[in-house]
């Protein structure tokens, strides 16, 4: 698999096979200082796994986690707009051999009725996720792609528009990517799955996907099209997790040694049950919980700058105290089939099994119970504070006033315009004790905005 030397992986798990504790605190030391770590310090870690090594490696994630973000997590949804496939990926619940999958593309009027459910939930951002098809109902795979995200852009519910959209979807080429950029996208998310080229082949036995070189390529090409925000991910459970998070990162290497700037954010998922599909229901490499954590801690400790997003294929628990140890952006109030969110969903026809099931607003009421700032902020997306300029004001540390206003002022408007009265409550409570933290300027801008909101404006941001 280009880009990934899987014998220096084995040679450095090998080598730190065994936990040497003053090698671990050195590594932890560096990570506190906020610093990227290598591959062969975080394979140290990755050997830690004893409970007193677990404890510090998730005491300093969390202290990097609020030096870097703060207390602000963002919330976003997931809108699958096709399960039409032509792979066949033993793991997931739309491979085309699963017959018990009712295939439908969503039109760009039904796609509207769908973000007009979000939009009336307070959702602002979304992850527009499709299958991998030659064509979508007779249109192009690029062209039905650029439609529906222009369709999610133009539906409205009063003066509320979506903020953002991000797309997860099948490889492309560089001239196709261009016209997803030149459409208005934010991050391009497409997942390796697993960086074990083996595991790759068996897991991937026919279809376009089948190629691990096509797909781990898609990303340089992505950056070639100017798209300077990517995401990447493992499906942890198919292959061995600390050989998967090692490949990953050298993923990111490649990246920043040849754009200057690695992923925008990281994906953890873990295998979920599925109907259809025998490998889900018996996990080759099954992750403990406890693991899990420890390596999203890990994570966050390795590339300090780099979003970590959690779904909703985890419990309300594990997200609870993933947010306080390396977790950045969480989905909410989910559904994974095309019409999902107007329809009732059922256990046929979805991608994968839901840990999570609380609302939009009982999620955001939890996340201000334990001190969180809930987020819809894309401003750096439209002042196109990407890629490289992203990461050269973020780490000096210069953007967190802008995105503290920022998650301020969105949580607010959702406060004022849909939020249950027990966290509109919590809401306001969390605003004011945020506004004593912010710099002199910074409140001024903030109080400015507020009366706007106050006025009837929506959608300010700096």
């Amino acid at each position: 698999m280009k880009h990934i030397d899987a014998a220096r992986i084995e040679q450095l798990l090998q080598k730190h096979s065994k936990t040497d504790n003053a090698k671990v605190d050195a590594v932890l030391d560096k990570a506190r200082s906020l610093q990227r770590l290598t591959l062969e310090e975080t394979a140290v870690l990755l050997a830690a796994d004893d409970a007193q090594n677990t404890e510090k490696i998730m005491e300093a994630a969390a202290y990097v986690k609020d030096a870097i973000y703060g207390k602000r997590v963002v919330l976003f949804a997931p809108l699958y707009i096709s399960n039409a496939c032509v792979n066949n990926c033993r793991y997931c619940g739309f491979k085309c051999e699963n017959r018990s999958v009712d295939r439908r593309s969503l039109t760009p009027e039904e796609i509207k009725e769908q973000v007009s459910w979000l939009l009336n939930r307070g959702h602002k951002r979304i992850l527009m996720v499709a299958g991998e098809a030659l064509n979508f109902d007779g249109k192009k795979a690029i062209d039905y792609y650029c439609d529906s995200v222009q369709a999610i852009y133009d539906a409205q519910a009063g003066k509320n528009r979506i903020k953002r959209v991000n797309v997860n979807a099948a490889p492309l080429s560089v001239e196709e990517f261009k016209q997803l950029k030149g459409i208005g996208i934010g991050t391009y998310q497409v997942f390796q799955e697993t960086y074990h080229d083996e595991t790759y082949r068996y897991m991937h036995p026919s279809g376009p996907k089948s190629d691990p070189d096509n797909r781990i390529n898609a990303i340089d090409r992505a950056f070639a099209a100017g798209i300077d925000d990517v995401g990447i991910g493992v499906l942890y459970g198919l292959y061995d997790y600390k050989f998967e998070t090692l490949a990953m990162l050298m993923h990111c290497e490649h990246l920043e040694n040849k754009f200057n700037v690695g992923p925008h954010t990281i994906s953890v998922p873990r295998i979920e049950p599925v109907a259809g599909s025998d490998v889900s229901e018996n996990v080759p490499h099954p992750l403990t919980d406890e693991d899990f954590m420890r390596l999203v801690a890990i994570l966050r400790l390795s590339v300090p700058y780099t979003g970590i997003i959690l779904s909703t294929r985890e419990t309300p628990e594990m997200r609870d105290i993933l947010v306080h140890h390396g977790v950045s952006q969480i989905s909410a109030e989910s559904r994974v089939s095309p019409g999902g969110y107007d329809d009732e969903e059922t256990e046929e026809g979805i991608q994968f099994t839901l840990g999570d099931h609380r609302t939009q607003d009982e999620i955001i009421g939890s996340l201000l119970e334990q001190g969180y700032l809930p987020s819809f902020c894309a401003a750096c997306y439209r002042k196109e504070r990407t890629g490289e300029r992203f990461m050269s004001l973020a780490k000096p540390g210069a953007i967190k006033g802008m995105c503290q206003v920022n998650a301020l002022v969105t949580l607010k408007e959702y406060l004022d315009d849909f939020a249950s009265d027990s966290v509109k409550q919590a809401g306001y409570k969390l605003i004011n004790k945020q506004i004593n933290s912010l710099t002199g300027t910074d409140r001024e801008i903030l109080r400015d905005m507020f009366k706007h909101i106050d006025d009837g404006v929506r959608d300010e941001y700096v």
